[in-house]
């Protein structure tokens, strides 16, 4: 069997203004990026006729070591979609280089339903990573300047809450001393590191309408505060438009194909567990001018990825989505059971049934609490029984879902095309009655509050002293009425990884608060949450390698 890899270096990949063609693109609106990758200055796509696309969201149950495949079916549904005589268009996120060296892998989709070219996608793409990371990093070298030439802002060293960032998992990098050696190297302070797809300037970029506006949302970033208690933002510095020059060009979205040659905008990508895990809003905003349908995915499960899509990305670009397509395989199902990872090619349809109660979570949240109409993707596996299936079908009709099984993985677009017609019919049928979860304009505890018990399904929330002092500081400050971002495990609907399945009883714990004021959310860390990951004891880095004719292995 070929690997994804493989089976990407394999494929037809056609010209890329054969695939801007297909939505009224002509070849010379493109900046090209070789033959296979471009970007597109929005200002020129949007004077094309609009579409006004269907929006379709692809979310899935809380990952598995096993694997649940929402990229791979959120890819195979637009080709699907463009099989049964649909104009579909995907939005996605960029993959960051710390999962992809890391456990998790790439974020290119997999098998017959990958965005091409999967390995530039993968590494150094376009370069808006690059370019996020200097942005990010530039405000610091400004901020730790205008410290060390004379401080007229009157900056208290030990308050500055700005940090630099790589995007790599790199443990070492969290917590460190910076300016040591002679006084002409700075003035010493603590400091730390942050992975790139959690900095405010990815969250930013991926929540900015245009320039000006990303230019004018940079200016709003909190970085630091002086003496007597005074907040210090990015445009005292009057670095802001320094940084939006750095992302003149990353802001345009990126245009790749799928290996159907579908349309694919592959642009920004903020993590779900530690930021708001969607795609930009450009991107997302494109595909739907441009196209009948637009697809796109939030990151990890629901919990996370779908509920900040609703109540975050949807909330600030005005978007309401039509459906949303919930992922889930057996395996998955049979891991929140309590099977071990090396048992779950083994029929075991009572584990299956004890590990639904975390599907039809979900798909209550989306129905009840978003009031989407919600279609169940079963991406499917050899080793998947009739009787485990079976099992999810009754499950999932009995609270009012459809359900499909789907092996876009191994059949391309056309595994989709059940899938496909049922998500047509489900946003054909009803009417939009999208709502968010809780009124931004509550206090910042009922927000909390809201999607913990609404959501997660938990009893309460658990501040600690640091974050009820924090909260006060935002309401002294007019920062309270944001929209939150909860930052917790992605693993659990809880913020304890190893409560699996559909846990009740639990408290969810916030340990600490923060404000992304240019992004216009705050960050609510929850558990053992941290914004720089780690590599584990054996990285997909080691499996990775290059031969002398540039052919990359081990990329998955």
């Amino acid at each position: 069997m070929q690997t994804d890899v493989q089976i990407a270096q394999s494929a037809h990949i056609k010209h890329i203004d054969q695939i801007a063609e297909k939505m009224g693109i002509s070849p010379d609106k493109l900046e090209h990026y070789g033959k296979y990758k471009a970007k597109i200055n929005p200002q020129d796509a949007f004077r094309l006729p609009e579409k006004k696309g269907k929006l379709i969201l692809v979310t899935a149950i809380n990952p598995t070591p096993a694997g649940e495949g929402k990229t791979t079916v959120t890819i195979g549904l637009t080709d699907a979609l463009n099989h049964i005589g649909k104009q579909a268009i995907v939005a996605m996120r960029e993959p960051s280089l710390g999962p992809v060296f890391g456990i998790k892998g790439g974020a290119a989709g997999g098998g017959y339903a990958q965005v091409l070219p999967m390995e530039d996608i993968n590494l150094h793409f376009t370069g808006d990573f690059h370019a996020i990371s200097a942005a990010n990093n530039l405000l610091a070298a400004v901020l730790d300047n205008h410290i060390y030439q004379g401080n007229t802002l009157n900056i208290d060293p030990k308050r500055v809450i700005w940090r630099r960032v790589v995007d790599m998992n790199d443990r070492q990098l969290r917590h460190i001393i910076n300016g040591l050696g002679k006084p002409t190297d700075g003035v010493m302070r603590p400091d730390g590191f942050d992975i790139t797809v959690a900095s405010e300037v990815m969250a930013i970029f991926c929540l900015a309408n245009d320039l000006m506006d990303l230019k004018e949302r940079l200016g709003k970033i909190l970085v630091a505060y002086t003496f007597d208690n005074q907040p210090i933002y990015a445009r005292d510095l009057k670095v802001n438009g320094a940084m939006a020059a750095l992302l003149k060009d990353a802001i345009k979205p990126n245009l790749v194909q799928t290996i159907e040659g579908s349309p694919a905008f592959v642009h920004g990508g903020p993590f779900a567990n530690i930021a708001h895990g969607c795609n930009s809003v450009l991107a997302t905003k494109l595909a739907q001018h441009l196209g009948e349908y637009a697809v796109t995915e939030a990151g990890f499960g629901a919990d996370l990825g779908a509920e900040k899509f609703c109540d975050i990305k949807s909330r600030l670009a005005n978007l309401k989505p039509d459906c949303a397509v919930v992922v889930a395989t057996v395996r998955a199902l049979k891991y929140n059971g309590g099977v071990e990872k090396t048992n779950l090619n083994t029929e075991n349809v009572n584990a299956v049934k004890q590990g639904l109660p975390n599907l039809l979570k979900h798909i209550n949240n989306l129905k009840t609490g978003f009031r989407l109409p919600v279609v169940v993707a079963i991406n499917r596996f050899v080793s998947d029984s009739d009787a485990e299936l079976a099992e999810i079908q009754a499950a999932c009709n009995a609270v009012g879902a459809e359900v499909s099984l789907t092996e876009v993985w191994g059949k391309g677009g056309k595994g989709g095309e059940d899938l496909a017609r049922k998500v047509v019919a489900a946003v054909e049928s009803s009417t939009n009655q999208f709502q968010f979860a809780y009124d931004e304009n509550d206090s910042i505890i009922n927000k909390i509050n809201a999607i913990a018990q609404k959501i997660y399904g938990a009893t309460g929330v658990e501040l600690s002293a640091e974050a009820t002092a924090e909260i006060a500081n935002l309401e002294r400050l007019g920062l309270d009425k944001l929209p939150i971002c909860m930052a917790k495990t992605q693993y659990s609907l809880s913020d304890n990884a190893t409560l699996l399945g559909c846990p009740t009883d639990f408290t969810i714990h916030v340990r600490g608060i923060t404000v992304s004021a240019g992004a216009g959310f705050i960050v609510a860390l929850c558990g053992a949450m941290m914004k720089m990951p780690g590599l584990p004891k054996s990285p997909a880095a080691e499996k990775i390698d290059v031969d002398a004719n540039g052919v990359i292995s081990g990329l998955f």
